[in-house]
């Protein structure tokens, strides 16, 4: 594991039929990267993510997507390995668009290497001699005519680490804001201030998967916690809306004094962020722990925790059982109709 800003260096290659490899298939599906810079040494220094990669010629960055071929950075564009149109709730967002669908695109690929991943088959690609999924051409004009076809609110990076292929959403995010969409990443956090700079003009929401308060755990997927934690203040600072989700892993980030940490950390930003605690299930090589009780954290059984409440009369606005909406009673313009605390969020 290397989480650093080291040299990353052997190019690997991953056979998905036969002999054919998957390099074979998605490195042509790039285009010029724009998140770098060239070095003298003929290395290129990629900032899509906090790992800073300094590449070498014929080499990939820690994400195995992104790679310098002629000293030049070439990332990921023109495909997707997974596209969905589901509610905005699954994202999780919760205050933005309530009941609203959104189109997801993923792509190939990830910065970090969680063992628990739920999207290891996709994200572990180039890792993992058995993740990759064949990927599908697409445009982001495509993309777009899709997302209105299906009547969503907006379009959303997720699935694998969507900071790697940051340039590939801005081509797609432009088209959507110019066709009246919302924006969406659905991200780990391991943000650098010139991705977020990048992405801040044409992106509207941003979720943040905190998966622990401890560095070590964080080291041990491939981040550093600080990192994330600074990309968390960054993401606020600079204005996106931000949500926050924690994958509850027994024996792993659950105790009271991380989770307290973790609340801590969440309010120090704003008391307005809500912070999304969802239930592990065994997967990918995580297979020792249980999984999460179900009770508390399953959508359907966490009684009222999955409702949102006015901060100031503690008045019932919306209310919501997995991912449909029972009950919405905000004003047009997202206050509360008792007493007209403005609510913060993207509303309707």
């Amino acid at each position: 594991m290397n989480s650093g800003n080291g040299d990353t260096g052997i190019p690997l290659r991953h056979p998905i039929a036969g002999d054919v490899p998957l390099t074979g298939v998605i490195d042509p599906l790039v285009r010029e990267g724009e998140l770098y810079e060239r070095l003298p040494d003929g290395a290129v220094h990629c900032y899509a993510c906090s790992h800073r990669c300094k590449i070498r010629p014929g080499a990939r960055g820690i994400c195995q997507v992104r790679y310098n071929l002629d000293s030049r950075l070439y990332v990921p564009w023109g495909y997707v390995s997974a596209l969905n149109c589901d509610p905005i709730e699954k994202k999780p967002f919760f205050h933005v668009h309530p009941g609203g669908d959104v189109l997801t695109f993923g792509m190939l690929g990830c910065d970090l290497h969680c063992p628990f991943c739920q999207n290891w088959d996709i994200s572990q690609t180039l890792r993992d001699a058995n993740a990759g999924e064949p990927p599908a051409k697409i445009t982001p004009a495509q993309i777009v005519q899709l997302a209105r076809r299906h009547g969503a609110r907006g379009v959303a990076s997720s699935y694998n680490e969507p900071l790697i292929t940051s340039e590939w959403a801005v081509d797609i995010f432009k088209q959507a804001k110019a066709a009246g969409l919302l924006c969406m990443y659905v991200s780990n956090g391991n943000a650098t201030r010139e991705v977020l700079e990048y992405l801040r003009p044409y992106t509207d929401a941003y979720k943040i998967d905190l998966k622990t308060m401890r560095d070590a755990n964080y080291r041990a997927l491939g981040a550093v916690l600080d990192r994330v934690l600074d990309g968390a203040r960054m993401v606020h600072a600079m204005g996106f809306w931000l949500e926050i989700v924690t994958l509850l892993i027994p024996g792993f980030n659950d105790s009271d004094d991380e989770l307290r940490d973790a609340a801590q950390f969440i309010k120090s930003l704003s008391p307005d962020i809500p912070w999304h605690v969802t239930a592990f299930h065994q997967d990918y090589r995580m297979r020792d722990p249980a999984n999460t009780p179900a009770q508390g954290v399953l959508p359907g059984r966490t009684a009222s925790y999955e409702h949102t409440y006015c901060p100031n009369c503690h008045a019932a606005l919306i209310e919501r059982t997995g991912f449909r909406i029972q009950a919405y009673r905000l004003t047009p313009d997202g206050a509360c109709p008792q007493c007209h605390t403005p609510i913060a969020g993207i509303w309707q």
